[in-house]
């Protein structure tokens, strides 16, 4: 088999659950080669993050450049990029070509509610990245943000579907929104542990399809990591040449395998990673 690298541009969790961490573990698991671009060094463990440094946005595009040089890139994935100014360098290369196969996953809070990029970040998502990106994958709140929508407006698939439509607009080629319907949540519509509902639902939309992702959610208290598993996992997944719908779909499965066999694992005293160990079949069929 030919050698598949993928490139993740991206901030450093020291706890190892998400982030490039996550990225790397992922890549790998789909039996791709993982190069990074460290965005941003963050301080944090499974209860909460304590501290985030972002890297001069020259250090970040020469991170990337010096990969990008010297090796064959089949697929490339952004993750945390924590200020204005690296979302802008990141665009740079993306509108110079350089970046195939492109999932921006917009990371705008973390997993426990804090905010992960500075003032300006989702204008910058917006009018610079997003119009260079092959899939871009927001959950529901990132999806109201961006689009300037109010998170409970998103109260079902039709207005989801609409969320998702304003950023194609935009310029990104595919949209999967995640997460489901906040109708279906608990009243707690902040991102992080506390939102619940019957069923992960992620609604996948391209100029004229669209393609509803829909299984019972796993209840389990780790779930660290889980965003930047599915968007690295579709990474992976292009990377091996797989179109974007079968992308799509074999990533949740991986991250629903993975959630499933973290039930029985212990690591932190809050809310643990994945099971990045977890060998896992795909039941998506013939999508």
């Amino acid at each position: 088999m030919d050698d598949r690298v993928a490139l993740t541009i991206a901030g450093s969790d020291s706890s190892g659950g998400a982030g490039i961490q996550a990225d790397i573990k992922t890549f790998f698991a789909h039996r791709v080669f993982a190069a990074t671009a460290i965005t941003a060094i963050t301080v944090q463990n499974t209860t909460r993050v304590h501290d985030i440094v972002p890297l001069d946005p020259r250090v970040v595009t020469a991170q990337a450049t010096a990969v990008i040089d010297d090796i064959e890139l089949s697929a490339v994935k952004t993750g945390m990029l924590a200020t204005p100014e690296i979302v802008s360098a990141v665009a740079d290369l993306a509108r110079r070509g350089l970046l195939p196969n492109l999932v921006v996953d917009p990371i705008l809070f973390s997993s426990t509610g804090q905010p992960l990029i500075a003032d300006g970040g989702v204008q910058a998502y917006r009018e610079l990245l997003i119009p260079f990106t092959k899939l871009l994958t927001p959950n529901i709140v990132e999806a109201a943000l961006l689009t300037g929508r109010p998170p409970e407006q998103l109260s079902s698939i039709e207005e989801i579907d609409k969320a998702g439509r304003a950023l194609l607009e935009l310029g990104a080629e595919h949209v999967v929104v995640t997460g489901g319907p906040i109708s279906n949540r608990s009243t707690n519509t902040s991102i992080g542990p506390g939102v619940a509902s019957k069923d992960s639902m992620d609604l996948l939309l391209s100029r004229d399809t669209s393609t509803v992702f829909s299984a019972t959610r796993i209840q389990t208290l780790n779930d660290h990591g889980t965003g930047c598993a599915f968007s690295a996992a579709i990474t992976a997944n292009l990377a091996n040449a797989m179109p974007v719908k079968e992308a799509v779909g074999h990533a949740k499965e991986f991250v629903r395998a993975a959630l499933r066999s973290s039930r029985s694992r212990r690591i932190g005293s809050g809310r643990g990673p994945l099971d990045y160990f977890v060998e896992f079949e795909s039941d998506m069929g013939n999508l």
